[in-house]
C-alpha cells in the first residue's frame, strides 16, 4: 500500500491489490511489457513500487523478504478499522494470520489465509483513490473456493459484510455465485464454488483471482508468452460477455486478464 489522493473507502471493500514476488525488477519488466504499466517508487521502501496505467495507480509490487515463507501471488487487500481486531476475528474462525499486523508507512497491514487456504490481506489506514472496476484497476476480484456460501459467512464475519451497519459492503446471491457490492452499489467481488483444496493445479485451488481489464486479449497473451510467462487457453467470461485468460508470470504469480 501507499498513499496518494487518499480516499475513504467502504469498510470491508477491496482497497488495493499487490504482487509479492522474488525479483522486483524482473516483475516490473514483465508487467510493463504485458500490461503497459510504468512504475514509481512506493513510500514503503526500495523493495516496493507502485504500478501506473495512464499515470494512475493500479497495483503494488513488492519483493519478498528471503525469511518469509510465502508463495509468489497476487493478493487483494480489504480496508478495516482495526487490523488487530480483524486479525483476532480471523483466528477465532479457524483461519490463519501469516504476517502482521505490521506498520507499513501510513497504515498497518496483515496477510492471512481463509479456512480453505485462499490468501488475502487487510489494511488499516489511509488508502488510494482506487476502486475495483475503475479505469485500469482490477475489473473484479473473484474468489474461487470449495463452498462459496461458507466463504461468504467467513468474510462477512471478518469484514462486517451484510451487517446492516452504514458504510459496509452488501452481499447477494445471483446466478449461482455470491456477489459483494460496496455502499455505492458497485460490484467489487464475486465468490464462486468449485476450488478444490487438495488440487495440484493452482488454477482451481481456493484462491483470490485478480482480473485486469484489457482491450486486446490476444496481444496481451502473446506478449506474456514472449516475456517468459505462460497462458491458459482463452475462455468466455463466467456469467457474462467477453473473454478471459489466466496468465502465470515467470516467477509463478497467477492473474487473469479480461475483456469488457
Amino acid at each position: 500500500m501507499t498513499t496518494v489522493d487518499a480516499a475513504v473507502p467502504v469498510r470491508g471493500a477491496p482497497c488495493w491489490v499487490s504482487l509479492m514476488t522474488r525479483d522486483l525488477r524482473a516483475a516490473q519488466d514483465f508487467y510493463g511489457a504485458v500490461l503497459g504499466w510504468t512504475f514509481r517508487p512506493a513510500r514503503l521502501g526500495d523493495e516496493f513500487s507502485v504500478a501506473l496505467a495512464g499515470g494512475q495507480p493500479v497495483a503494488g509490487i513488492g519483493a519478498l523478504a528471503p525469511s518469509l515463507q510465502i508463495a509468489v501471488s497476487w493478493t487483494p487487500y480489504f480496508t478495516v478499522e482495526s487490523a488487530d481486531d480483524t486479525a483476532s476475528r480471523v483466528r477465532e474462525r479457524g483461519a490463519t494470520v501469516a504476517v502482521g499486523p505490521l506498520r507499513l508507512g501510513p497504515g498497518r497491514a496483515a496477510l492471512a489465509a481463509d479456512p480453505d487456504g485462499a490468501t488475502f490481506g487487510f489494511w488499516e489506514g489511509q488508502t488510494l483513490a482506487w476502486t475495483v472496476g475503475r479505469g485500469s484497476a482490477p475489473a473484479i476480484l473473484e474468489l474461487r473456493t470449495r463452498d462459496a456460501f461458507a466463504a461468504a459467512i467467513f468474510y462477512a464475519q471478518v469484514f462486517d459484510w451484510a451487517s446492516g451497519q452504514p458504510g459496509v459492503c452488501d452481499v447477494t446471491y445471483e446466478h449461482d455465485q455470491v456477489i459483494v457490492r460496496d455502499g455505492r452499489d458497485n460490484v467489487v467481488a464475486a465468490l464462486r464454488s468449485g476450488g478444490v483444496e487438495a488440487a495440484p493445479d493452482p488454477h482451481i485451488r481456493p484462491r483470490w483471482h485478480v482480473h485486469f481489464p484489457v482491450r486486446d486479449i490476444e496481444a496481451v497473451t502473446a506478449a506474456a508468452v514472449a516475456a517468459g510467462g505462460s497462458v491458459a487457453p482463452v475462455a468466455p467470461v463466467t456469467g457474462g460477455t467477453g473473454c478471459q485468460a489466466v496468465i502465470r508470470d515467470p516467477d509463478g504469480g497467477l492473474f487473469t486478464v479480461s475483456t469488457p
